[in-house]
């Protein structure tokens, strides 16, 4: 999957356009995601990546980086040996974009 646009509140995905958050796996996109506690990833938010893990999760946070990674989140990517990245969205997008592999993105598309 490539993203090819993004911009505040909007995301295009292999020709198809979001306006939501969302959750990229490797094989499926989860449009509409919504987290537990908003603009905290709580480990909750991610189970089903958590349950499959990629090589790598790549988070955006925001386009002002307001969604935080909470310290139970962090612990459970690590107990499961995946590499993440918890970046702005428009960077997140762009190491997506560079990445290949196995690889999943959990995307906050606006704040």
């Amino acid at each position: 999957m490539e993203i090819t646009q993004y911009e505040f509140g909007r995301i295009r995905i292999d020709g198809k356009a979001y306006t939501g958050d969302l959750i990229i796996y490797p094989d499926r996109i989860e449009a509409s995601w919504w987290r537990r506690q908003g603009h905290l990833l709580q480990p909750e938010d991610i189970s089903g990546i958590l349950k499959d893990p990629p090589d790598v999760l790549i988070i955006g946070t925001g386009h002002n980086g307001v969604m935080q990674v909470s310290k139970r989140t962090l612990a459970a990517l690590r107990e499961k040996a995946i590499e993440f990245h918890a970046l702005k969205t428009a960077e997140a997008v762009k190491l997506f974009n560079s990445r290949t592999g196995r690889k999943a993105a959990a995307l906050h598309l606006t704040c």
